[in-house]
Parts: structure tokens; sequence; C-alpha cells
């Protein structure tokens, strides 16, 4: 079982390799999900694979991004210069992109943004000419014993690290509230900022980080390929500590040295630990803050700039120590006397924690990895040619499908509708049943399902990832929701309709329309879903950001919580202009809203009068966005 470590810059490579692990992962200087890392230039590139593979440890390469159509040619041009220099795979999310190197040789893995969580999906890569599946953070153990021994490529598994809270690849609040796309490789971290939720205050969406040191034993005898070590972000100390500390538990090396391995660990960087999912379907939410705090030592009562309480755990001089009360840091200092530690500033006598920051250990470690080499190469990139072949114009009359989630509302949409999209599969029958020879009732699958239990084959499906797609091949019609990220017009999958990713702006889908001939549809209305989690904690209400913006939350009947944007996306005034450039169909999310006004918004499709423009304005608060559409990430 192999041990990945992250490789964010040349100095976190060598802490990776001295650490002990078998691979590493890392990125160019473009098309990674971690843009903000140091990450290397093609010369530093083809030097750091040499140096990993002079000490027998093997390179792969996040190219894991959504592609445009005017960066085709660029991440193609990309990886095949990364097989020039020998890495031994690269990592991806774009269909697109994946359609575009069949003909490269090289090992091509699923990124977890790929959204691949069952067996279905597992099949399906290995169908599609990739070698490994990095599969969703939020699958459980007992999940994962059913889907790895059958798997017929290699998996990966988060063992460490960084938990997203949305499922990844359908992330959207980074990129709506901060302009900066975690699918592009921008994320802003949104859900490390403070909420209010039912008056009360806090981090409701901040994760604690995985720790999974527990579970080896299990993953290894089950058939996992890969533990990967999440951090690209994170300090060279953090990457040697982290790869020495799975290294040597996948040897069985526990003990002393082990022990000082995880508490130095623990101290480099440390936002609270969890299983994440992999125990059960239990929160991995820490509430409390956001931040890296480094190794909890104890609450202190602090007199006269001296700390009075007695701890267990022990300190030593030249320990970086920092002091916080709640959510803020109030100081930080180096001990420099002990029996009793002394505050070397101003501090009002009261309660506090205290969390050790900084370990003199740590600067052995660093004199111990020693100057980084200058990484070069000479290898130049080669051209690569995409070939899109331009569509003729086609202006169409727009098709209207409604999105709901009550047998109420798909009554109210029926006069309007060309289809209805319904989410709601415990009454799926009974929407079947009323739709019946008046409309088409499209099954809109869940996000998540591990265990392919919605596999229709003999109704129309919607459906958000490539293993939902080959579940329920033979449908009558698949239709692709806009988690699927169709992000250009290379788009692979064989579906009646695909909807267009909502991060796509205005010229992006009109230069995608012109070199696609299928049917598209865009989302033109309603609250987009920005989030949808797992995390059994969050419960139906409102999360209030710091600007007073209020993005309403539900929980659907499978425990999942929906987190949708604070106003409506209104493109329904530029539903020629959409049209004009060749899309088939407007999407209009009316879901958990009221049956009002899902008859008002198909009024303003149907008969757009300035008085029933109004009365849907005034309905949805006089506010409306036009999303992503008006700007690009």
């Amino acid at each position: 079982m192999e041990i990945l470590s992250p490789a964010g810059s040349p100095d976190s490579l060598i802490a990776a390799v001295k650490g002990g692990c078998d691979a590493v992962y890392l990125a160019g200087k473009s098309f990674g999900a971690r843009a903000f890392a140091g990450n290397f230039s093609d010369g530093e590139l083809e030097g750091a694979i040499a140096y990993a593979h002079d000490h027998g440890v093997k390179v792969h390469v996040t190219v894991n991004t959504l592609i445009k159509n005017s960066e085709m040619e660029e991440a193609v041009a990309f990886v095949k210069f990364l097989k020039d220099i020998d890495a031994d795979a690269i990592i991806i999310q774009d269909l697109g992109l994946l359609k575009n190197l069949t003909n490269v040789d090289i090992a091509k893995h699923a990124s977890t943004q790929m959204q691949i969580h069952s067996l279905e999906g597992i099949e399906w890569c290995a169908e599609n000419g990739l070698d490994r599946v990095v599969l969703a953070r939020e699958l459980t153990l007992e999940e994962l014993s059913k889907i790895v021994p059958e798997s017929p490529i290699e998996t990966e598994v988060f063992i460490q690290g960084a938990l997203c809270y949305c499922m990844s690849g359908g992330c959207l609040l980074s990129s709506f509230i901060g302009g900066r796309s975690g699918n592009r490789g921008s994320c802003a971290q949104p859900c490390r900022k403070k909420y209010e939720m039912d008056g009360r205050e806090g981090y409701f969406m901040s994760c604690a980080d995985i720790y999974g040191m527990d579970h080896l034993k299990e993953l290894e005898d089950m058939g996992v390929t890969s533990l990967k070590i999440e951090g690209r972000m994170r300090s060279p100390p953090y990457t040697y500590l982290a790869s020495k500390a799975y290294s040597m538990a996948k040897r069985g090396e526990f003990g002393e040295e082990m022990d000082d391995t995880l508490e130095l660990l623990r101290t480099v960087f440390n936002r609270g630990t969890c299983p994440g999912y992999l125990e059960g379907v239990v929160s991995p939410v820490q509430s409390l803050y956001p931040d890296n705090r480094g190794f909890y030592i104890a609450d202190v009562r602090i007199r006269d700039k001296t700390i009075v309480t007695e701890f267990d755990e022990p300190v030593g001089l030249k320990d970086g120590i920092s002091i916080y009360q709640g959510d803020q840091k109030i100081g930080g200092f180096k001990i420099m006397d002990l029996d009793p530690i002394h505050i070397p500033f101003k501090i009002p006598d009261g309660d506090y924690q205290i969390y050790r920051t900084y370990d003199p250990r740590i600067d052995v470690i660093k004199n111990d990895l020693g100057n980084t080499p200058r990484f070069r190469g000479a290898t130049e990139r080669p051209t690569a040619k995409v070939k899109l072949e331009k569509q003729p114009i086609r202006r169409v009359e727009p098709e209207f499908s409604f999105y709901v989630s009550s047998i109420k509302n798909l009554e109210a949409a029926i006069p309007y509708a060309d289809r209805i999209y319904y989410d709601n599969m415990d009454k799926i029958d009974e929407a079947m049943e009323v739709c019946d020879g008046r409309v088409e009732c499209v099954a809109l699958l869940p996000r998540f399902d591990s265990m392919d239990e919605f596999s229709f084959k003999n109704r129309p499906v919607m459906v958000n990832n490539p293993g939902q797609y080959r579940a329920c091949k033979g449908a009558p019609r698949i239709y692709g929701s806009n988690i699927l990220n169709m992000f250009n017009s290379s788009f692979p999958l064989n579906l009646y309709q695909t909807t267009l990713s909502v991060e796509l702006s205005r010229n992006e889908v009109s230069n995608l329309m012109s070199y696609y001939s299928g049917r598209t549809e865009v989302m033109a209305f309603g609250r987009t879903e920005l989030m949808y989690t797992r995390d059994p904690g969050m419960e139906s209400g409102s999360l209030k950001d710091e600007t007073g913006a209020s993005f309403p939350v539900y929980k659907d009947s499978r425990g999942f919580a929906h987190i949708l944007n604070s106003v409506d996306i209104n493109l329904l005034d530029l539903v020629p202009e959409l049209t004009g450039s060749g899309v088939t169909s407007i999407g209009l999310d009316l879901r958990k809203r009221p049956s009002s006004l899902v008859r008002t918004v198909g009024e303003v499709c149907r008969n757009p009068t300035d008085k029933m423009k109004a009365r849907l304005r005034e309905m949805c608060g006089g506010n409306f966005t036009r999303g992503l559409y008006a700007r690009k990430v």
C-alpha cells in the first residue's frame, strides 16, 4: 500500500521524500487545484521528477481543474510534456480533457473532484482509460469495504489532512460569493468563515482534519492501493512529519519515535482532528475555531501575567506558546522560564487556552532537511492541436425545465413546463403518474449514492456523476445536471441533454455552444445550490454571513444538507440570447419554494409582461443576481 504525500513546493518535495513516502503529488504553475501553493515551473518539474525517481519515489502531477475551450490545447500540451519528462501519472477532473488525452500514453487518475463514490463510478473510470480513482472523502469504511474489493482499477483514499465540507467537485460557494472557484483551483475557503445560525455564532462548516492512523490495517486488508495525505499548502516540516508517521505506521513501527513524530505533527499544524467519515456518518465539524492553533496544552488561569494553573502536558524552554480566549488570539511568545511561566506582554487576568505552536525539535528537522537543490530541466513543451468543429448557428424555441420536490409544486409547474425534474425519490412513482400524458417527468437522482441504489432504466433520469450515467445506461433519456461540470465542448458523455456548468460566463457559454452540437440547458432561475454535505450536524434553517447575507439550508430525507445561494439567479430576460447561441433548454430551480412562485415563474417564462416581472421581483425580495454568467472565474 502506497503512502502518497503532498509536495506544494520544491522544499516540500524534499521533505516528503526524506519522510519516507512512496509517491508524491504536485502541480505545475497552472491547472492544479491548489493554485496558491508554490508549485513547479516546467524546468522544476523535470528536475523534481528526476530527483524523486532517483530516490525510488513516484510522481503524480495534478491537472485537475475544469478546463475552458480556450485552455484545452495548452492543457493537452502540458500533459504531453509530463509524459516526455517521465511523470508517473496525472490526476484529472475534467471529462473533456480526459477525452482529448485518449492517445497520450500516461497513467491517468480520477481526481476526487470527479465525484466517484460507487462501484458503478469506478467501472466507468476503468472503461474510459483511467488507471486509478481517488475516492470521495464522504465514504465510510463500511461503504469502502463493499466497493474497493470489487474495483477493477487502483483505488486511493484520503488518510490525513483537510476535509472539504461540501462534496468535492460540487462546491460553488467560493465562486458565487468570492469570485474564486474551487473547481478552478482558487478556493477562498468560505467554509472556514464564521456564520450565524439560530442565534448562535460559530464556524459551522469548518471541518477538523482527517486523522486516519487507526485504520491503515483495515484499508490495506480491503485492497486500497494508496493512502493520500492532504497538505500542499502546508509547511515542509508538516510534510516531513506526516510522511514519516504514516510510512512508519505502514511498516508497523510504533513506539517512542512514533509518539514523538505524532506530537510534533500536531504542533506544526492542528485545527483539530477527526476520522472524517471513515468511522461512520458523524459530524466532522470543529466549530470553535477554523485556524491552525498547534498542539492544545490546557485551559489555564492567568494572573499578574503569570500562568497559575498546573497542567499535565509537558512544555519546555524555547517552546512557542499561543494564548487564545475563545476564537480570539491574544498573543504568542517563546517560553524563557518555567515554574511558573511568565507572559512577556500585558494581558488581563482571566481564563485562557494555551497551545504549543513551536517546538525546538522542528529546527532540528529543518536542519536535517538541508538546502533544497535547484531543480532544472531543458525539455520543451510540445504543441497540441485540439480539433473543434464549428457548428452552424442555431436559433431554437426555448424549452422550460422545472426542478421541483413536491407533488403540489409539480402540479403548479405542469401548465408551463416542457419537462419536470423531480428530486424526491420516495414519491417518484406518484410524480410520474401525475405527469403522465401531460409533461415529461425526469427522476433527478441524489448527488451521493454509494451503493448505486438509484439505477433507473425504465424512466428518464438526470444524473450528477459518471457513476450514475453508467448505472442508468438504457434509460429512455439521460439528462446531465450542472454538477457534471460541463465546462467545454469536448464533453464526452452521450446524454440526451446536458446542463452547462453554472461557473461559465456569457462569452464562455457562447464559445462552448459554437463548437458543440448536442442539446444543452442553462440554469436561469432559482437559488443555486452552493453546497451539498453529508455532515449530520447541519440542520435546516439559514446561515448568515458577516455581510448579513442569509443562505437557506434544508436537510433531505437521506440526511444530506443543501446550502442555497442567498439570492435568486435570474437570467429570464436573457432567454433570447441563450437560445440564439444554441442553448436548447432553460432550467428553473424551484425546489423548496412556494407553489405561487412556481406559477409566477411559469407566467414570466410564457408571457413575460412587465407586470409579471415586477411581481416576480417582489416575491423574491426585490433582488436578483446574474451569478457567474455576468463575470468570469
